[in-house]
């Protein structure tokens, strides 16, 4: 659990909701919205302890502190419980299905719930990860607590995808789009907390695309350094595989089925890093700085046309396997594909 402080980025919207906390105009119902690993439910749980946070009272004769600029203390009952995710304030919605929030979900945790007053803070608070899962009986069972809320309620509502609620939903909520982080600020942030070295860093930056705990989990993966040495392997190797051979290159890749879109998203950084180099020959703009030899040895003997068909080809192959079109098929064609380009 962490406050305002401790996350990086999205200056614009902790500065929404310390404001919103400051002048006392908390809204009940909150829409934050954007990708994976993005930081929503730590914006969420920030938010929420802030609100919940005992020194963060309206009477500073009290103990309370009322700042500009609130963050939670970290220290009282509340946010400590807060902190072990046992507020009994700061409620969690969970689903059992894995694609899908029912209408009974938001029924029994959210509708039937929020009429009995706060146990022990000012507000109520419902956290609802994955919200775009609500189906449209769930959404419409929420519109009706998110129409006539108590005065104590604050819903949160946790998405990817924003335009999967209803239009009345969406009406009744403070939207908050989270953009993406700049690369220089993950960066840094990654060589200064996980130690690790700047060619790393840069990696861990293309692939996060502005996404800080992607940019995290993948600086902590020792898994990611696995799948980065078998496709750069396999990409070296590629030229002196036979047809006839295709079948255990196939089955290689097949390790990494679960992981097969990273595993794609490496090897066409590391065409594009090809591609890069053959037009500009500037090294510092690479990614993968550490293959530099491989690199300038690829872009030599590669074509503009040949390098732009691999990209293209990886990313076909990408849209196949989220079309569930045969795994083997799709790994043998964008094979041959490059190996032909």
């Amino acid at each position: 659990m962490a406050g305002f402080k401790d996350i990086l980025g999205h200056e614009q919207m902790i500065a929404h909701l310390q404001s919103a906390i400051a002048t006392d105009k908390v809204s009940h119902a909150y829409i934050l919205n954007g990708p994976d690993n993005s930081g929503k439910m730590m914006l969420a749980e920030a938010f929420a302890t802030t609100l919940q946070c005992e020194r963060n009272t309206e009477n500073p004769s009290e103990g309370g502190v009322r700042t500009a600029h609130p963050e939670p203390c970290m220290e009282c009952r509340s946010c400590k419980q807060a902190a072990g995710k046992n507020q009994p304030d700061i409620i969690y919605v969970r689903h059992e299905k894995p694609n899908t929030i029912s209408v009974d979900d938001i029924r029994t945790q959210v509708n039937h719930d929020i009429v009995i007053k706060p146990y022990s803070s000012r507000y109520k608070i419902y956290i609802i990860d994955e919200a775009e899962k609500m189906n449209v009986q769930a959404q419409n069972a929420l519109l009706k607590t998110i129409e006539e809320p108590p005065a104590y309620a604050v819903i949160l509502l946790l998405t990817t995808n924003a335009e999967a609620f209803l239009p009345t939903i969406l009406s009744r909520c403070v939207l908050l789009n989270l953009k993406a982080v700049p690369d220089e600020k993950i960066r840094g942030y990654l060589m200064e907390h996980y130690q690790i070295p700047d060619y790393q860093a840069d990696i861990c930056v293309a692939f996060a695309q502005g996404t800080v705990g992607k940019a995290i989990r993948l600086a902590c993966s020792e898994r990611f350094g696995e799948l980065k040495a078998s496709a750069l392997q396999l990409i070296r190797r590629l030229d002196d595989i036979d047809f006839y051979e295709m079948g255990e290159a196939v089955r290689q890749i097949s390790d990494y089925k679960l992981e097969i879109n990273d595993y794609f998203e490496l090897m066409t950084v590391w065409y594009r890093d090809v591609l890069m180099y053959k037009a500009t020959k500037d090294v510092n703009s690479l990614i993968f700085k550490d293959e530099v030899y491989e690199i300038k040895r690829e872009a030599e003997r590669s074509s503009y046309g040949g390098l732009e068909t691999i990209i293209k080809a990886l990313h076909k192959a990408q849209i196949r396997l989220n079309a569930n079109v045969n795994f083997d098929l799709v790994i043998e064609l964008l094979l041959l594909t490059i190996k032909e380009n």
